[in-house]
């Protein structure tokens, strides 16, 4: 009975393991710098080009035939969209200004470096998809060439870090200094009252 209870959790945790690996994007480098020693990270600025070569319906199985296939069986080879024609993309890591799976994808690499990347449905565009061109359920693959990196300064670093913090603390600072004055200003205006009253009851 032990054994067979071990075995259910090893299974168990084999397979949510398995699950875990398979919902993170696949990234496989096409070209590398021979010198690649600034490696992005979040909070840096990245101008890239990417074409938004494949498409692929899939779900748990699909995720496992693109990762042990890098042709992609199950990919249709349409293009869906691509910056070569247009100006670089400049992406600020970490502001979201991109579907998630990609952002992470841009994540430690450099400048001139390519990669493909696989991402799943849940880091693009979920069950809804993005119609008419990507239907639910849909992993996209991208190919990115990283044009340039900066990385942000420490000054930089420490007010984006920083900043968010104090706004959330003095939002409640003004709120209560808008209540302190609007509580007064109710206060002040009670005598006034009082004192048309009493004009009114004179003049009569």
């Amino acid at each position: 009975m032990k054994n067979l209870v071990f075995l259910l959790l090893v299974a168990a945790f084999t397979g949510a393991a398995a699950e875990e690996t398979a919902e993170e994007p696949i990234v496989e480098t096409l070209e590398r710098p021979e010198t690649c020693s600034l490696l992005s990270r979040m909070g840096d600025t990245l101008q890239i080009h990417y074409t938004h070569l494949k498409m692929v319906h899939c779900g748990q199985k699909g995720m496992d035939m693109v990762s042990n296939n890098s042709q992609g069986r199950l990919m249709d080879g349409k293009v869906i969209d691509t910056s070569l024609s247009r100006d670089p993309l400049v992406i600020e890591l970490g502001k979201r200004t991109v579907i998630p799976g990609l952002e992470q994808s841009l994540v430690g690499v450099c400048e001139g470096q390519k990669i493909k990347a696989t991402i799943p449905s849940h880091l693009a565009y979920g069950k809804k998809g993005y119609p008419p061109t990507i239907p639910g359920d849909a992993a996209l693959q991208f190919e990115v060439e990283v044009i340039s990196l900066s990385q942000q300064t420490p000054m930089q670093k420490m007010i984006n870090d920083v900043f968010p913090l104090v706004c959330l603390a003095l939002v409640p600072t003004l709120l209560g200094l808008v209540g302190l004055y609007l509580y007064k200003k109710s206060i002040a205006q009670k005598p006034n009252k009082k004192k048309a009253k009493d004009k009114k009851s004179k003049k009569k």
